[in-house]
């Protein structure tokens, strides 16, 4: 069953895999037959959809708007199937969520499950992402709900205030009884990637230097980012829990035991006219 015209199936397979190629073998057609269906579709409505990039197909501003609509009318078909009594085979309702890779396994997915205990129909993608793309995600209907930092949460999206994130500025057990600012001067910085400021902002937070600094390592998991601190590479931060385990194994050793860093975040989703009610009991229960 689908609410969905088939220029819009077209639509949303080239729009959730990135390519008319990966689009037409999901839904059964030549990639002449896609192509032909998305431009009856931009001449129906008028608009451009996507533009062509290296990347494969990349959504315009009005085809991130599509993808909302395609949303809301994909909620719809799901509310009107539980109404019926029947379930789709594979899941009446998909629902993707996206966040920062600790949040998202200690808060989000644990709260999520137990929404979905009470609403069969409903099936969960979870997107754990370091790389602070929340918000793309939510524009280019990759995701419906982002865990994000509080400062990036724009006008156009709906947002609750989640409890902020703590985090803790860390290093290797054999580092115990160095003077912190020794440390800093001496050894290097580990972060997710060039853009990640949380360790420099927790040395600005509570006057600790940052200017003269070596250059810092990258590494784009927090799993990989506590083993490298753990192995005496660098210092860095990260999130209380998760570095609980780290830290009662003796591995990894707490620099600064008093002080901490906050992280406010939101969870974010785009305005819906009619909520669904496994829509709200997600938002309400992630905490």
């Amino acid at each position: 069953m689908s609410l969905l015209h088939p220029g819009i199936t077209a639509f949303q397979a080239i729009a959730r895999l990135g390519t008319v190629h990966a689009a037409a073998q999901e839904i059964g057609l030549s990639q002449t037959g896609v192509t032909q269906r998305i431009r009856g579709l931009e001449r129906d409505l008028g608009v451009t959809l996507f533009v062509r990039s290296r990347r494969g197909m990349r959504l315009t501003t009005e085809g991130e708007a599509l993808v909302r609509w395609c949303q809301r009318v994909g909620d719809l078909e799901g509310e009107l199937i539980s109404f019926m009594g029947r379930e789709a085979p594979a899941g009446a309702v998909r629902v993707t969520l996206t966040g920062p890779s600790s949040l998202m396994r200690r808060r989000v997915i644990p709260a999520v499950a137990g929404v979905l205990a009470r609403h069969r129909g409903v099936v969960a993608t979870y997107l754990l992402d370091d790389q602070g793309g929340g918000l793309a995600h939510l524009k280019q209907g990759t995701a419906q709900l982002a865990a994000l930092p509080r400062t990036e949460v724009v006008n156009e999206v709906d947002a609750k205030l989640l409890a902020p994130v703590r985090l803790r500025l860390l290093g290797p057990a054999a580092w115990a009884g160095r003077d912190l600012a020794e440390i800093v001067r001496a050894e290097r910085i580990i972060d997710f990637n060039a853009q990640d400021a949380a360790t420099l902002d927790f040395l600005r937070e509570h006057g600790l230097p940052t200017e003269g600094l070596r250059q810092r390592h990258f590494v784009n998991s927090p799993d990989a980012l506590a083993e490298l601190v753990a192995a005496g590479r660098g210092f860095s931060v990260l999130e209380e829990e998760f570095a609980a385990p780290f830290l009662a194994a003796g591995r990894l050793f707490d620099l600064a035991p008093r002080q901490v860093l906050q992280q406010e975040f939101a969870l974010a989703w785009y305005p819906r006219h009619e909520m669904p009610g496994y829509f709200r009991d997600i938002i309400d229960a992630v905490g």
